[in-house]
């Protein structure tokens, strides 16, 4: 066997960086990129993420089509509304998967008078899953999967982590865990080796991989990966805490390797993919408005 076959992959960090905000018109309040979308090709599967600090009105009814989304409500209260008839409210702690596939139409509320914050992912769909059934699950912080450890616990929203599998079910299958830490704790994240990964810092202070590179609150950072590795074999990630309370969200994925065209609401192949979809909207194949 190769080196390669019987040592464990541990990993480093191989991009690093802070998010910047900027104030936006009410009722939208404040925006950030976690992931900014011209950089798709370095996260694939993922596309983008966005933090967002919203009030009512923001997100009201508008289409999507061509990828999924995972929502995690960092504080306020989120209301989501679609036109097939959904309706949930999530609170800090909850996140919601939507399968966009053929044709979504929802809005993303604050509910009565709170500020909604809220991390937004984009996460990719193969050109033969693109026009899909669209489907939406919410997965409530309490139903997620619990493993305590020694100075921390790890909660697993999606994936197999931690020898525990989380009840997200995305048409693309990731890996979402939250994890907290007391100070001084070190924790192990094991992950497929061929898995295309980050985090991102919700609070506290802490080193992270074999390079030690050390982020604090709204800190995000890309991982070195195995791209042609071996997805049965699990990788190692080392995360450090140096304050009281730590706490981080890590999502990783197998890369799709499609070239996409992200553009407004949709993410299609090409640009008349595109087109075609601002197409059927106005002319209303995508169903009535979500009220």
């Amino acid at each position: 066997m190769s080196t390669q076959e019987t040592e464990i992959f541990k990993r480093s960090v191989k991009d690093h960086w802070y998010v910047k905000y900027e104030e936006v018109g009410f009722p939208s309040i404040q925006k950030g990129w976690v992931l900014p979308v011209n950089r798709w090709h370095d996260f694939d599967p993922f596309i983008l993420m966005a933090e967002d600090w919203f009030k009512r009105g923001t997100f009201s009814d508008h289409p999507h089509r061509g990828f999924q989304t995972v929502t995690y409500v960092v504080d306020g209260r989120l209301e989501h509304i679609d036109n097939a008839g959904g309706r949930d409210i999530l609170e800090p702690g909850d996140v919601q998967y939507m399968n966009a596939g053929w044709a979504a139409r929802h809005a993303e509320e604050g509910v009565d008078d709170d500020i909604a914050h809220t991390l937004q992912l984009w996460l990719n769909l193969p050109k033969d899953l693109r026009r899909t059934e669209t489907s939406y699950q919410t997965v409530y912080s309490e139903d997620a999967p619990v493993v305590q450890f020694e100075g921390g616990v790890v909660k697993v929203f999606s994936g197999d982590i931690a020898g525990v599998k989380g009840p997200m079910n995305s048409l693309v299958p990731i890996t979402l865990s939250e994890i907290s830490l007391t100070e001084g704790t070190t924790y192990i994240h094991k992950l497929p080796e061929t898995h295309n990964a980050f985090l991102y810092v919700l609070s506290g202070d802490m080193d992270f991989g074999e390079n030690q590179i050390n982020l604090k609150k709204h800190g995000v950072a890309t991982l070195n990966f195995r791209d042609n590795g071996n997805e049965q074999h699990k990788s190692e990630f080392k995360i450090k805490s140096n304050s009281r309370r730590s706490k981080l969200l890590i999502y990783s994925g197998t890369p799709i390797k499609e070239d996409i065209v992200p553009y407004g609401p949709f993410v299609m192949n090409t640009m008349e993919e595109i087109q075609e979809a601002y197409r059927d909207f106005h002319a209303e194949k995508f169903g009535p408005a979500a009220r």
